[in-house]
């Protein structure tokens, strides 16, 4: 079997480009991506089937786009959020649903029944202050009708009012700056007229997106999110001084796509310079060198197909089985070519060579394949679901790999054989190098030991960051939106739904969640009946008996009027009333609106088209008023009502497919610290099971990976060490690969500690090619070392502890510049790959052979 590839190499070359054809096609026909990172996890976990009962019940709020609207003044926050809103329900082709949560014609008629009755009293109160100047607004609403009520209260002689002046004047006072300098500002009407906007800050609104994925796609959210993105920018445009973003868990997951594309391909291409260096470097030779690359590309195509034939999609880890395959399959290629250039430098002729160097590498390679293997093969029964179907394709790519290199590379070999080398090559480096281990052999041992104890102090204190945001660009307008949303009470993406099956076990709940440290507040459909209605419409009839004739003229635009007359009028009201100070009005304050009045007018009128610029003056004042004053209407509308009488649209929002009532649960810290998202997350699990959200899916999903990492890494570590002695028939032989590998791990978890890069659910999943790498560089090692003809002392300059170093160095080479990425997952994991293969070099090439030498 082993002639098999020298005397048919071109029947072998042939056979191996028909497969790969045949596997290219099949994969690129059948093998999708699955990008749906809810089903990375095993569907059996509690709290997935919790997510899976509340995303049917509830589907509006699954998978979800987060528009997080904000500026100045709530006015224009209500307009831009309606404007998005409206323009996101006719693209049904884009967006499956879309609502503002606390915006419907329900709570706009009924918003005054929600305030406490305190806080509704001081709203009359302020109203009742406020009726003679909207009185008089309403009859003469125009710029100059304004001006004239501010001049004729600063006289004296207005209608009779307790209305404040100093609020008002300052606000006109900062539109006038404003708009002088060319900045864009409105005054807020409901701010001067309400200070309680209603009984909640209304400067930011959320609106929920629910976008049509397509997971057949690498980017799912393409098609929504490009326009959201052009609608954004319209929205801006249109009302300047707001400011959108786009944030929640598919913003959030499509702007990390975006992320590491945008460094991938400068990325990729740096790699493939320095793997393409570093094997030049190794092997000398550019035969070798493409007989090397053609091997790998084959086993990755390969490896694909498997992949495609066997599950048939990749999932957002399983992707990943590429990086592990090239790092572990240049091992196998590496050794090969440099035991055979080794064979040639001894004098064996070409054939001789190859077959010789299939005999002594080939067991090593086997071994090495099956132990790694055995690494990805024990991820299968875990729980990650995305990490056990990277174990499935990795770990037969190992095989696939094996038969690559025992196949196909040789019959290159045979092809383009190597001209007769050097008998005796020339040292690359000093001899004390080479002879640095043995001679050092005692200190190498005792100084392992105590890195060794010493870095076991540290496991207490390694960390596994499951917040998935952390992993991302913080640069990025999702996570900083996201982020900002963490801190607060009422808006966090992070709340909790406890579901159950009766609105009286739904109040209960909500009782007992309450009583937590942890929690804001929790909120069910009752609480969308606000108490003591009868009390609340008595103040809300009182008001009407003033209000609503006056209110409704404001439905119509305002009448023209001469801004610059009634600017001027303006100013010399308020020269009076310098000269005559009041108790009632800041006199600092008008000296200041004087000479900024006074300025404007100046300024206007030495431009070429003064008129556009006071124009703009009577927008930033009139634009808002209109909303705040029809809002003021709509509010002295309400009337009594139950929880039969809530909207369906809202019912909806609490009361499920199949009577599923949900309890809304807020928290009460920022979030954005993991010991309080752990702390809100405990303490709601452990008074009721039945809730999920983003917080629950990341802290459960962090302990589901441990617990498969643990699990999979202790049960591939006995297993590949029991399979090393049951082989090697050696407890010495077992120990010497064993060893230097658990004293890489420990030292790289040490570092980890030391440089505060914690696991997470990107880095994590380089511990198998970490695994893998430290394994074979072992058996490599100790069979050279069982060799006839190997002499201890000389190990270092075998082709076995070059083959060591430069695929070790290749693989470090090829994933290195990761560490540099903007995308903090992908950094994290270039600088754990970094730390650890460096470790397992300087395990490898230092300590075992001086554990191995005996003089």
């Amino acid at each position: 079997m082993a002639k098999l590839p020298l005397r048919f190499p071109w029947l072998i070359l042939l056979l191996f480009i028909i497969i790969s054809g045949l596997g290219l096609n099949y994969t690129a026909a059948h093998l999708g991506i699955n990008n749906n990172t809810s089903e990375l996890l095993s569907k059996d976990l509690p709290f997935q089937k919790v997510r899976v009962k509340l995303e049917k019940a509830f589907p509006l709020d699954a998978v979800s786009i987060l528009v997080v609207v904000e500026s100045q003044t709530p006015e224009q926050t209500a307009m831009a959020a309606e404007f998005v809103n409206q323009h996101l329900q006719t693209q049904a082709g884009l967006f499956e649903s879309t609502y503002i949560p606390d915006d419907h014609p329900f709570f706009r008629r009924q918003g005054f029944l929600y305030l406490d009755l305190e806080q509704l009293e001081n709203l009359s109160a302020r109203l009742v202050d406020a009726q003679p100047f909207i009185g008089y607004l309403s009859t003469h609403y125009h710029f100059a009708g304004l001006t004239e009520i501010l001049s004729l209260a600063l006289e004296g002689n207005g209608p009779e009012s307790s209305m404040p002046l100093d609020p008002l004047l300052s606000a006109i006072d900062r539109a006038v700056v404003a708009v002088k300098a060319g900045q864009p500002h409105y005054v807020s009407w409901q701010q001067l007229l309400t200070e309680e906007s209603f009984g909640r800050d209304q400067t930011r609104r959320l609106i929920i997106a629910k976008p049509r994925m397509d997971y057949d796609e690498l980017m799912p959210a393409q098609k929504p999110m490009a326009y959201l993105r052009g609608l954004v920018s319209e929205a801006t445009s249109q009302y300047p001084g707001v400011t959108l973003a786009l944030t929640g868990e598919v913003a959030l997951e499509h702007e990390e796509m975006e992320t590491v594309n945008q460094g991938m391909v400068v990325s990729s291409i740096v790699s493939l310079l320095l793997v393409c260096t570093t094997l030049w470097l190794g092997l000398r030779s550019f035969r070798l060198l493409l007989a090397t690359f053609v091997s790998l590309i084959v086993g990755l195509v390969l490896t694909a197909g498997f992949a495609a034939l066997t599950i048939g999609h990749l999932n957002l880890i399983s992707v990943a089985f590429a990086v592990l395959y090239i790092g572990l399959g240049v091992d196998f290629a590496t050794h090969l070519c440099l035991r055979y250039q080794e064979c040639r430098q001894q004098g064996l002729v070409a054939d001789e060579a190859i077959l010789h160097s299939m005999n002594t590498v080939g067991r090593s390679l086997f071994l090495c394949a099956l132990t790694t293997a055995i690494g990805f093969f024990a991820f299968i029964p875990t729980d990650f679901k995305g990490v056990s179907e990277l174990g499935i394709i990795s770990g037969a790519g190992m095989f696939i790999g094996l038969a690559v290199s025992l196949c196909l590379l040789p019959a290159l070999l045979k092809i383009m054989p190597l001209r007769t080398l050097p008998s005796k090559r020339r040292a690359e480096l000093p001899s004390w190098v080479y002879s640095f281990p043995f001679r050092h052999a005692r200190a190498i041992r005792v100084s392992a030991l105590i890195l060794a104890i010493l870095a076991s102090f540290t496991l207490t204190q390694v960390t596994f960051d499951a917040a998935s945001v952390n992993l991302r660009d913080p640069k990025t307008e999702s996570v900083i939106a996201f982020k900002k949303l963490l801190q607060s009470k009422t808006d966090s993406p992070f709340v909790l739904s406890a579901l159950t099956d009766s609105q009286a076990e739904a109040d209960r709940l909500a009782d007992d969640f309450g009583r937590l440290p942890s929690v804001h507040e929790a909120v069910t459909l009752s609480d969308m009946v606000p108490g003591l209605q009868d009390e609340k419409l008595d103040i809300i009839d009182n008001l009407n008996l003033i209000m609503p004739g006056q209110l409704d003229r404001f439905e119509h635009p305002p009448e023209r009027s001469d801004v610059r007359a009634a600017l001027i009028k303006l100013g010399d009201a308020l020269q009076q009333a310098i000269k005559r100070p009041s108790p009632g009005v800041s006199n600092e304050l008008l000296v200041k609106l004087y000479g900024d009045v006074r300025d404007f007018v100046q300024h206007a009128d030495s431009l070429e088209k003064p008129a556009a610029l006071y124009a703009q003056m009577e927008h930033s004042l009139f634009k808002l008023l209109p909303r705040t004053m029809l809002m003021l209407r709509d509010g002295l509308t309400a009337s009594a009502f139950g929880i039969a009488d809530i909207p369906d649209a809202i019912r909806a929002q609490w009361v499920g497919d199949g009577n599923v009532y949900r309890v809304l649960v807020m928290p009460e810290h920022d979030l954005n610290s993991p010991e309080h998202l752990k702390t809100f997350v405990n303490e709601t699990l452990d008074t009721y099971s039945s809730v999920f959200g983003l917080p629950i899916g990341e802290v459960t999903s962090g302990q589901a990976v441990v617990k498969a990492f643990i699990q999979a890494f202790s049960g591939a570590l006995l297993l590949i060490a029991l399979l090393l002695l049951l082989l090697t028939r050696s407890l010495k032989s077992t120990l010497l690969i064993i060893t230097p590998l658990l004293l890489a791990a420990l030292l790289t978890a040490a570092c980890n500690v030391l440089l505060n890069n914690p696991f997470n659910f990107a880095n994590i999943i380089v511990l198998p090619l970490l695994l893998g790498m430290g394994v074979d560089s072992g058996i490599h090692m100790v069979h050279r070392l069982q060799h006839p003809q190997s002499d201890a002392v000389d190990l270092l300059q075998s082709s076995s502890a070059r083959g060591v170093f430069f695929s070790a160095l290749t693989t470090l080479c090829s994933f290195s510049s990761l560490a540099f990425n903007s995308h903090v997952g992908t950094a994290s994991m270039g600088l754990l790959l970094s730390i650890g293969i460096a470790l397992t070099i300087i395990c490898s090439l230092l300590v075992l052979p001086a554990l191995s030498y005996r003089k």
